[in-house]
């Protein structure tokens, strides 16, 4: 258990650090390959998740993520969320007043 913690641990701060030096934003893009790989899971990506693999995804919408909860319940163990972008009412997403950047949900992870 510990071996995991940590490989997720470094799995987290790797694909973090990748998607904040790219700018990745995933948004509900249909065609992002999160949004493919949480909505329309392979049978190779289900098989990985029965052998407890866990899949973050960084950068989705609040709305994106609530979809996903309600959608996939049943495989909501293998999934973690950061970098989750807060939305308003119409989908867009939400600004810092001071800073003008997207606001983010504190995932915990720093």
């Amino acid at each position: 258990m510990k071996n995991r913690h940590h490989t997720l641990t470094i799995s987290l701060l790797l694909i973090t650090s990748i998607a904040v030096a790219q700018g990745v934003h995933a948004g509900t893009d249909a065609n992002s390959w999160q949004m493919k790989r949480l909505m329309q899971p392979s049978r190779n990506d289900l098989q990985r998740e029965q052998q407890d693999r866990v899949v973050i995804y960084h950068g989705l919408t609040d709305k994106a993520v609530a979809t996903a909860m309600s959608r996939h319940f049943d495989r909501i163990e293998h999934m973690m969320f950061t970098g989750t972008v807060v939305t308003d009412d119409n989908g867009d997403a939400a600004l810092d007043p001071e800073t003008g950047e997207e606001i983010t949900e504190d995932d915990g992870c720093d």
